[in-house]
Formats: C-alpha cells, sequence, structure tokens
C-alpha cells in the first residue's frame, strides 16, 4: 500500500482536518462507550505535538441529510476533552462562515470540533462544492476513520483529492494489521467465518477460499454447508435454498487447496433460550426436532489443531449462538486458543465486525489478539477484497 502517514506530512502551523468516527453509543445525553474517542487520541496528540491544528470532521446517526438536533456532535465535546486531556472547541456548522471563523479562531494546542457533516445531503452524495467547502477549512487532509473508509462520502473520499492527503494513526494501524492478514501474510494463514446466513457472506467466502490455507466455518452459516452435503440439520437456522452455491463454493476452496472445516459434533436443542436443556451429538444424529447451536467439544478440538499450525489468523463472526450461554462454549474455546497462541508470538490474529468484537470481548480473548477493528462494513468489504474508496483516495 502507498499511502502516506503523519510522518509524511509538515504540520507545523497548519491547520489539519482529520475525518474520524466518534459515533458513539450515547444514551440520556451522555457516552455510554467512548472506545472510538480514546482511539483517534494518538492521532490528534500527534498533530498537537508537532505543531498543528486538528480540525475534525465527523458524523454522527442517519439524519439523512437533515439538521437533527438530537445528532448533534455537541455532547461528545466534553468525553473528547476528557479522553485528549485538553481544550475542544465546538462549531455548530461544519461549513459557511461560522465554520471558517472557528477554524481562524482555533488557538494553538486547540482541537476544533465540526457539526454533523451528514447533516447536509451533499456528504453522502460526495458532492463536489461539500468537498470543497470543506477542504478550504484546512491545509492538510488526514483520514483517521477507517470504520467509514467504504463509503465515498465528501469527508472521506472527495477532501481527499483536494488536499494533501495521510493517514492517521489509527487508520494506519488498520491498514497494516489487514495488509499484514491478507496482503502478505505469513502461512499458513486460517480464517474463522461465522453467522447466520452464507447468503449474507457470498462475497467473503468467495475472496477467502482463493487466499487462506484453512477456512473455518461456524454458526448458522456451517448448518447450510451441512445441509448441502445431504446431513438432516432438523429445525436448526438454515438457509437451504443455498445448497448448491455451498456446493459451489466448497468446489472453489478445493480447486485452491483451501481446506474448510465444518462441525463433526455439534450442541443441540429443543429451544432456543439461555440453559436450554442440550445434548452433543454428531451431526448426522441431529433429531428432527433439535436445533443445533454450537459446535461439540471434537470441533472445537479440531479448530485448535488448524490455529496451532497457523501464522496468521482473521476471524469474523461467533461459531454458535454465543449470546446464549452455554451455546457460547464453542466461540470461547477457540478464542481463548487464538488468544493464547497469539501471547505466546506464535500467532498474528486480527478480528473484526460488530458480533466478533462483543464475542471475544465476552470470551476475555480480545485484549490478546493482534488486532481488533470496530470497523464493521469497513472490515467486511475489505476483507471482501473490495476496494475501500476512502483508502484507495489516500493512495499515494
Amino acid at each position: 500500500m502507498a499511502w502516506k502517514t503523519l510522518d509524511d506530512m509538515e504540520l507545523k502551523d497548519k491547520r489539519v482536518l482529520v475525518r474520524v468516527d466518534i459515533n458513539v453509543p450515547v444514551e440520556a445525553g451522555r457516552v455510554t462507550d467512548d472506545t472510538r474517542i480514546r482511539r483517534i487520541v494518538p492521532t490528534l496528540r500527534d498533530i498537537l505535538d508537532k505543531g498543528g491544528k486538528p480540525v475534525l470532521l465527523a458524523h454522527f446517526g442517519r439524519p439523512k441529510g437533515k439538521h437533527v438536533p438530537e445528532m448533534s456532535l455537541r455532547p461528545l465535546v466534553e468525553p473528547l476533552a476528557a479522553a485528549l486531556e485538553g481544550p475542544v472547541m465546538f462549531c455548530a456548522d461544519c461549513r459557511g462562515e461560522a465554520a471558517r471563523a472557528a477554524v481562524g479562531a482555533l488557538a494553538p494546542g486547540e482541537v476544533l470540533l465540526l457539526e454533523n457533516t451528514r447533516f447536509y445531503p451533499g456528504e453522502e452524495k460526495n458532492d463536489a462544492e461539500l468537498a470543497a467547502e470543506f477542504a478550504a477549512l484546512g491545509d492538510i487532509y488526514c483520514n483517521d476513520a477507517f470504520s467509514a473508509a467504504h463509503r465515498a462520502h465528501a469527508s472521506t473520499e472527495g477532501i481527499a483529492r483536494l488536499l494533501p492527503s495521510c493517514a492517521g494513526r489509527l487508520m494506519q494501524a488498520e491498514l497494516s494489521a489487514l495488509e499484514a492478514a491478507l496482503g502478505t501474510p505469513q502461512r499458513p494463514v486460517v480464517a474463522v467465518v461465522g453467522g447466520a446466513k452464507v447468503s449474507t457472506k457470498l462475497d467473503l467466502l468467495g475472496n477467502l477460499v482463493e487466499k487462506v490455507d484453512t477456512l473455518v466455518i461456524g454458526g448458522g452459516m456451517a448448518n447450510t454447508f451441512l445441509a448441502a452435503q445431504g446431513i438432516d440439520v432438523g429445525k436448526s437456522l438454515c438457509e437451504h435454498d443455498m445448497a448448491e452455491t455451498a456446493r459451489e463454493i466448497a468446489t472453489k476452496a478445493a480447486e485452491a487447496g483451501c481446506e474448510i472445516l465444518l462441525p463433526r459434533d455439534v450442541v443441540v436443542a429443543r429451544e432456543f433460550k439461555a440453559g436450554a436443556e442440550n445434548r452433543t451429538c454428531g451431526v448426522e444424529d441431529v433429531a428432527a426436532d433439535e436445533m443445533i447451536l454450537d459446535a461439540g467439544t471434537e470441533t472445537v478440538a479440531h479448530v485448535a489443531m488448524a490455529l496451532e499450525r497457523a501464522k496468521t489468523l482473521i476471524w469474523n463472526g461467533p461459531m454458535g449462538a454465543f449470546e446464549l450461554p452455554p451455546f457460547d462454549t464453542a466461540t470461547n474455546a477457540a478464542a481463548a486458543r487464538a488468544a493464547e497462541l497469539t501471547r505466546a508470538g506464535k500467532l498474528t490474529s486480527v478480528a473484526g465486525g460488530g458480533d466478533t468484537v462483543a464475542a471475544l470481548n465476552q470470551a476475555g480473548a480480545a485484549e490478546d489478539f493482534t488486532y481488533i477493528s470496530t470497523a464493521g462494513g469497513a472490515f467486511l468489504e475489505w476483507m471482501e477484497g473490495k476496494v475501500l474508496p476512502g483508502v484507495a483516495a489516500l493512495d499515494a
């Protein structure tokens, strides 16, 4: 990848427009999880330390091009200042005279947060005029929002064409981790892909079977692959109409030399609820009134062996109904083994996607992974092999 970083830019006395993702959960006016805020702090501190003036462009929610007071970024000023341990100014607009005046008044050591870019319809339309107005507010553009990089918006793609551009520290870390996982990885490479439906991850599976050595399929997706082999999965979540597609993916994997690991044994129950009475059985012994809710111990052991052989791991999606104990056992066990191997320096592990992050946090394994991406759609599209507009625009 040929993108520039903050190290390649002269920042002293420069107005640095920084695209950030601080679309954090807020309840009753209070931020309930400031993870995304804390993750942009290294970029802002770096710019400040080098004499630059950070001006933040960000979105919040889906106001659909209208000014929605409940989606203002104003409530994020205080938590941002607390995380940064420094002054953060706020402007109630992101364009026009008010924005220009706020940028002009910014003193050294201060950060300016502009109002929600999505209050204007031109943002999501990648409107050239809006992008030009954004660009006029700064001297340098720094994209630190990988999670928004799959959208060609005025503040992520359009503006990068108009100013000297670079990746922020969070974007840099994300791109470096992803390049190490799928771009030029150490082999063997194992991918763990879980989730409910094959139909939502066709592009992902199609790309991975050509790039990884072993593909572990879990969750409801595994049921579809089992059914495609003629196995009766009872009342399990299963896309029977995707059987032919599953067989095509399996054939493509075989041609590419990619081993697909499916469950050998499963945990089944007659009702979908936490603590439901359950049993472990072979995949061919599922009763007509039972549903598969997790992988069994033999399967977990088989996955652990694959991890122990691997040098690189990419993980997206849980292996079972992790939100309902005890059907989180397989996900927890595999995650714990991956974390242990990573701690020992034997494995580079990269994971991403909403359910994935939640599952790995629940398993207590997230902190030991090499990199955890908080980007949902962008991480998935990168795994699918798609070009991300916000990254492509940074190409030097």
